[in-house]
């Protein structure tokens, strides 16, 4: 397996940023996508992306076999609730590891959550997503939504090792349709894809 580059890099923040112009929009309003609400917020935040980011899942969607369906979970993120997931996680780290120094903390911390200084998801350029059957049920992907790297032991990871036969075909379903429509996977979340536009890697 390859070096993973982590999204607490300086190779990750050095890249430079620009507004790109393109508007947010709901996902719901393009009809074509099984939508779930386990990351809704009062303001429906969770459902935006920008308009090339829909249509890459859109193309990735057309792509899928007839009865295998993208589920959305989570697209833009308010930097505030960016900051919060990270801080939740560091915070569990530094539970869990109380030997290791605030930089240590920081760099695992960003294999689950980016940092909220320059997290694709606050953009509306990175979406969590997995498989789904056309009733909407879950596909196996070897671990829950959103599973951490400690919850799991590893098996978040996207090319994990320990993962079931089934899950690794469809974590290379998905892989494969997403990438062929223009979006990059964060290695350590088989679920976090963002817009290769954008030169990020993922959460």
């Amino acid at each position: 397996m390859s070096e993973i580059v982590l999204m607490s890099d300086p190779k990750v923040a050095a890249i430079p940023v620009a507004e790109c112009g393109e508007r947010l929009v709901d996902v719901r309003a393009a009809g074509s996508l099984l939508v779930d609400a386990r990351k809704q917020d009062p303001a429906d935040a969770f459902a935006y992306l920008r308009e090339g980011v829909l249509e890459r899942l859109l193309k990735a969607q057309a792509a899928l076999p007839q009865d295998v369906r993208l589920l959305f979970v989570e697209g833009y993120r308010p930097p505030s609730l960016q900051r919060e997931y990270f801080e939740e996680y560091a915070s569990q780290l530094r539970a869990i590891h109380p030997e290791w120094s605030a930089r240590q903390v920081h760099s695992a911390a960003s294999r689950y959550v980016s940092p909220p200084d320059i997290a694709p998801h606050s953009a509306g350029a990175a979406v969590d997503l997995t498989l789904a059957d056309a009733g909407g049920r879950e596909l196996d992907l070897g671990t829950r939504m959103n599973a951490d790297p400690e919850e799991s032991e590893g098996a978040c990871y996207t090319h994990a090792a320990n993962i079931g036969e089934e899950a690794r075909a469809n974590r290379r379903l998905l892989g494969s349709a997403l990438a062929a429509a223009g979006l990059v996977n964060y290695p350590t979340e088989w679920c976090s894809q963002s817009s290769s536009c954008v030169q990020l890697l993922g959460a």
